[in-house]
Protein backbone atom coordinates (compact mmCIF):
# COMPACT_ATOMS: atom_id res chain seq x y z
CA UNK A 1 0.00 0.00 0.00
CA UNK A 2 1.63 3.16 -1.00
CA UNK A 3 1.10 6.66 0.75
CA UNK A 4 -1.32 8.18 -1.95
CA UNK A 5 -3.37 4.46 -0.96
CA UNK A 6 -3.78 5.37 2.92
CA UNK A 7 -4.24 9.22 1.90
CA UNK A 8 -7.02 8.68 0.09
CA UNK A 9 -8.44 5.89 2.30
CA UNK A 10 -8.80 7.95 5.26
CA UNK A 11 -9.86 10.87 3.04
CA UNK A 12 -12.89 8.98 2.18
CA UNK A 13 -13.38 7.38 6.00
CA UNK A 14 -13.58 11.14 6.79
CA UNK A 15 -16.12 12.38 4.32
CA UNK A 16 -18.02 9.31 4.97
CA UNK A 17 -17.98 10.53 8.92
CA UNK A 18 -19.10 13.74 8.26
CA UNK A 19 -21.71 12.92 6.25
CA UNK A 20 -23.16 10.45 8.45
CA UNK A 21 -22.66 12.97 11.23
CA UNK A 22 -24.23 16.22 9.18
CA UNK A 23 -27.66 15.17 9.59
CA UNK A 24 -27.93 14.18 13.37
CA UNK A 25 -25.99 17.17 13.93
CA UNK A 26 -27.95 19.79 12.14
CA UNK A 27 -30.69 18.50 13.85
CA UNK A 28 -29.80 18.88 17.26
CA UNK A 29 -28.47 22.86 16.42
CA UNK A 30 -31.69 23.74 15.14
CA UNK A 31 -33.55 22.17 17.99
CA UNK A 32 -30.91 23.81 20.26
CA UNK A 33 -31.54 27.08 18.71
CA UNK A 34 -35.21 27.38 18.82
CA UNK A 35 -35.38 26.31 22.23
CA UNK A 36 -32.43 28.88 22.90
CA UNK A 37 -34.77 31.52 21.82
CA UNK A 38 -37.93 30.43 23.26
CA UNK A 39 -36.19 30.63 26.21
CA UNK A 40 -34.38 34.20 25.51
CA UNK A 41 -38.31 35.17 25.18
CA UNK A 42 -40.01 33.97 27.78
CA UNK A 43 -36.74 34.21 30.09
CA UNK A 44 -37.56 30.08 31.33
CA UNK A 45 -34.03 28.92 32.23
CA UNK A 46 -34.76 25.38 32.88
CA UNK A 47 -31.68 22.95 32.19
CA UNK A 48 -34.42 20.25 31.23
CA UNK A 49 -36.13 22.39 28.68
CA UNK A 50 -32.34 21.92 26.44
CA UNK A 51 -31.71 18.46 26.64
CA UNK A 52 -35.33 16.61 26.36
CA UNK A 53 -35.64 18.47 22.81
CA UNK A 54 -32.19 18.16 21.99
CA UNK A 55 -32.38 14.05 22.60
CA UNK A 56 -36.05 13.86 21.06
CA UNK A 57 -34.22 15.46 17.62
CA UNK A 58 -31.14 13.37 17.85
CA UNK A 59 -33.56 10.50 17.67
CA UNK A 60 -35.73 11.72 14.89
CA UNK A 61 -33.01 12.34 13.00
CA UNK A 62 -31.61 8.59 13.38
CA UNK A 63 -35.26 7.78 12.55
CA UNK A 64 -35.41 9.35 9.68
CA UNK A 65 -31.64 8.70 8.48
CA UNK A 66 -30.80 5.90 10.11
CA UNK A 67 -31.22 3.55 6.84
CA UNK A 68 -29.79 5.93 4.27
CA UNK A 69 -26.59 5.92 7.09
CA UNK A 70 -26.35 2.48 7.44
CA UNK A 71 -26.76 2.32 3.26
CA UNK A 72 -23.38 4.83 3.17
CA UNK A 73 -22.06 2.60 5.57
CA UNK A 74 -22.38 -0.62 4.03
CA UNK A 75 -21.15 0.40 0.95
CA UNK A 76 -17.78 2.32 1.83
CA UNK A 77 -17.26 -0.90 3.79
CA UNK A 78 -17.98 -3.47 0.79
CA UNK A 79 -15.81 -1.03 -1.21
CA UNK A 80 -13.33 -1.19 1.04
CA UNK A 81 -13.11 -5.03 1.28
CA UNK A 82 -13.63 -5.46 -2.05
CA UNK A 83 -10.72 -3.79 -3.10
CA UNK A 84 -8.36 -5.00 -0.27
CA UNK A 85 -6.29 -6.82 -2.70
CA UNK A 86 -5.83 -3.73 -4.35
CA UNK A 87 -4.39 -2.10 -1.15
CA UNK A 88 -2.01 -5.08 -0.16
CA UNK A 89 -0.47 -4.69 -3.23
Amino acid sequence: MTDSMAMEIGKSALIVTLEIALPILLFSLVAGLVISILQAVTQIQEFTLTFIPKVLATVLALAIFGPWMLHVLVDFTTNLLVNLPHYLK
